[in-house]
């Protein structure tokens, strides 16, 4: 398993190369910002058409970490869906996939902007979730302790072998961690942005995604 691990507000966590978060000592995986019908959000609205495969993709990639893993709890952390119509218009092999999925966990589905809790999904539907010392909720909040939010899909840049790589990262300090987006055609933030300055401590760290996930400092990546 490709991971950074971490400890966070006590709990000893694992940032996966895929962009999930692994909680070991709960069962417990979490994913931020699927955005599934992502494409056909964007057909409907008159934009251009891209290959329709995001969802698909996105829901591999989670089964591939659900096969690795002894996973008993999944929280979807927000904008699963990229609107209440995609989520609607998912056709019904993906919604047997995402049943498929579900089968013998426990899932969480957590409000995000973009989308309210898909309630004809199956699981749970939640604004926020707390767990031990952590809690689950989309958007960080002013002031919040063991905050796990997603919503600003960030992104880090390193400097390897002569050449700039960026890639999507988890942000973290000793107050909050932010997930990067799961989702297949989700874009980023860059870490150094005001949102996400804003929010993170001056020692905040970024935990680059990929096949061997690296922690730089936040601030300067």
């Amino acid at each position: 398993m490709n991971g950074y691990d971490f400890t966070f507000c006590g709990a000893h966590l694992t940032a996966l190369g895929s962009g999930a978060l692994w909680w070991a000592d709960a069962a417990l995986l979490c994913v931020s910002d699927l955005h599934m019908g992502k494409s056909e959000r964007i057909l409907r609205r008159g934009g251009t058409a891209l290959p329709p495969y995001e969802t698909l993709d996105t829901l591999n990639r989670l089964a591939a970490d659900l096969a690795r893993l002894p996973v008993r709890h999944v929280i979807c952390l927000g904008d699963s869906f990229d609107d209440s119509a995609a989520a609607q218009a998912l056709p019904d092999d993906m919604r047997g996939r995402i049943a498929a999925l579900q089968a013998g966990r426990d899932w969480t589905w957590i409000e995000g902007n973009h989308d309210p809790a898909p309630v004809a999904m199956g699981g749970t539907h939640l604004a926020e979730l707390r767990v031990g010392p952590l809690t689950f909720r989309h958007i960080a909040q002013a002031g919040a302790t063991g905050e796990v939010s997603g919503h600003y899909h960030p992104k880090a840049r390193v400097r390897s072998r002569g050449r700039s790589i960026s890639r999507p990262a988890f942000l973290v300090d000793d107050a909050r961690l932010i997930l990067p987006a799961f989702g297949t055609y989700t874009g980023g933030l860059r870490c150094g942005s005001e949102a996400l300055t804003r929010l993170m401590r001056a020692d905040a760290h970024a935990i680059l995604t990929g096949n061997r996930p690296v922690a730089v400092p936040m601030y300067g990546a």
